[in-house]
């Protein structure tokens, strides 16, 4: 007979270190954390109200997503923002999110309703993180009847990568207006019962936040 004996333990650990990531995740996405920037985990753990272990797994989980880099000398780092990084991950929400919405299927009234009423709300929107918060629930909620939880998944890990790179952007080129357009087109096509279309509209808005931001790092990393 064997007694498992761990298991609460284990989860309390396991949220701890998730609550970790994300707190310092958005760090990153909000710029108080720089990308180069070193991390200190004392620090951070004092911030953060828990101990060194959690904060270690939390980093360890970062640096496997590739928001972090880690170096037993140096610690944990900040990854720069970088052209390297950023074209190869942008191009994949194009190719994800029209993919999960063909499988979804067209949305019920009910799911439309609130697509509507999320993208009336990012029209208003005049903060930056704000804003991008409002596209991300947006872009969730279109997919959510997605039946691939693996492709889901995928979504949220790029939504969370490229999050540092469009807040940058965003603080000085607020791009609401074009978001919310493009929203509105799919939205016309969905209604419209023409799914296909409704993807290739969606896959154009994917891609439309793409040349700006590579614009704005070749000019950043010139200077």
């Amino acid at each position: 007979m064997h007694t498992v004996c761990t298991l609460p333990n284990t989860i309390e650990r396991q949220s701890l270190r998730d609550t970790v990531a994300d707190a310092v995740r958005a760090m990153v996405a909000s710029g108080e954390l720089a990308d180069g920037e070193r991390i200190n985990e004392v620090q951070l753990a004092e911030q953060l109200g828990v101990s060194r272990t959690p904060v270690r797994e939390g980093l360890n989980r970062l640096a496997a997503e590739g928001e972090l880099s880690s170096s037993p000398s140096y610690g944990y780092t900040v990854k720069p923002l970088t052209l390297d990084e950023f074209e190869p991950i942008y191009a994949m929400r194009p190719i994800l999110d029209p993919a999960a919405l063909q499988l979804a299927g067209l949305p019920s009234a009910q799911r439309m309703q609130r697509l509507r009423d999320l993208n009336a709300r990012l029209e208003t929107s005049r903060d930056a993180a704000r804003s991008l918060d409002l596209d991300d629930q947006w872009h969730r909620e279109l997919v959510a009847a997605c039946p691939n939880p693996v492709l889901l998944d995928l979504i949220e890990q790029f939504i969370r990568r490229t999050r540092r790179y469009e807040i940058a952007l965003m603080r000085e080129q607020p791009q609401v207006a074009a978001a919310s357009e493009d929203h509105r087109i799919i939205l016309r096509k969905l209604a419209r019962r023409d799914l296909d279309g409704a993807c290739e509209a969606l896959r154009l808005n994917l891609m439309r936040g793409g040349p700006p931001i590579t614009a704005w790092l070749k000019k950043r990393l010139a200077r």
